[in-house]
């Protein structure tokens, strides 16, 4: 239950902070393969961000295999042992609810790649170099 008093800011940062917990327990659950699937045993998984909604009930948390490798497969492992992670998350958090855990793919890092070969293509380059003056 939140404070009658909390701000906007505080809210937010204790969004961000259990985010941040349930990111932790996540990787360390990955980490340790305490997980009894293969996929998800023979795969590095990186948890790089939990989003969590404002009452605490679901959790957005956005996953990307080492190297991008098996994607979707890793995916579809995760969704599967979904009710495993919200078990685990609750019980080491000491949440008394479980919040409901959402995996999807983080595309971020598909985003910068994109965004940098933009920037290296030579008319991009040659525009910039028109608008600094050189």
């Amino acid at each position: 239950m939140s404070r009658p008093n909390a701000t906007p800011e505080d809210r937010s940062v204790r969004l961000l902070k259990v985010g941040e917990r349930v990111r932790h327990v996540l990787s360390e659950i990955l980490t340790r393969q305490q997980v009894h699937d293969d996929t998800l045993s023979g795969t590095t998984v990186s948890v790089t961000e939990v989003r969590m909604t404002p009452d605490l009930r679901q959790a957005k948390v956005y996953v990307k295999p080492l190297l991008g490798a098996d994607e979707a497969k890793v995916l579809k492992a995760l969704q599967v042992n979904t009710a495993f992670f919200q078990r685990e998350v609750a019980k080491r958090l000491g949440l008394k609810n479980a919040a409901k855990i959402q995996f999807r793919a983080d595309e971020t890092f598909d985003e910068a790649s994109r965004i940098d070969r933009l920037l290296d293509d030579p008319r991009v380059r040659r525009d910039i170099a028109e608008e600094d003056g050189e």
